[in-house]
């Protein structure tokens, strides 16, 4: 029996940061050039409660959902054409300027695309709303190795959607 069903592969996906009070049009925070998308959990909080005389089962009633932050990584980039770029600071200046006091602090909100692996379709798009930085990690350095240096940002959030491609 043929089935139109396919396995949906993880390595091809693109990351979309927009100010949440600027609209879908608003600035928009790093490239979406990314290498791991983790976070994309949600999670119900249901209570339990015994009710008297009831000694075959338990009452459940839905709580308030959990949501988890989202981690993106990256390589570090030089910003410009020219070789003698400075680090993109853009991730590290969200969360620094949040700390320090900068009112208002922007929130982003986040549109998560997995596509297919000829990166002609999307097959999947989680959405996110109004994100805050709650950690940025710098890259290990080691001068043993020649690794790439990776920076890790996590956002938390306050609702996570997953929609088909169009959303």
């Amino acid at each position: 029996m043929a089935s139109d069903s396919e396995l949906l592969q993880t390595f091809r996906f693109t990351v979309h940061l927009t100010r949440s009070d600027q609209g879908a049009t608003g600035a928009t925070l790093g490239d979406g050039g990314f290498s791991e998308c983790s976070g994309l959990e949600l999670e119900a909080d249901v209570k339990e409660y015994l009710e008297g005389g009831r000694n075959d089962g338990v009452v459940r009633r839905v709580g308030r959902a959990k949501l988890s932050p989202i981690v993106l990584k990256r390589g570090m980039f030089r910003q410009g054409s020219a070789g003698d770029g400075r680090a993109d600071t853009a991730l590290w200046d969200w969360i620094t300027g949040m700390v320090s006091g900068v009112l208002p602090i922007p929130r982003y909100n986040g549109q998560i695309q997995l596509k297919d692996p000829a990166d002609k379709r999307v097959l999947a798009t989680w959405t996110f709303e109004r994100g805050l930085p709650s950690k940025v990690s710098g890259p290990a350095l080691n001068a043993k190795t020649g690794e790439i240096a990776v920076e890790e940002l996590q956002i938390l959030h306050e609702g996570l959607r997953l929609g088909g491609p169009g959303t």
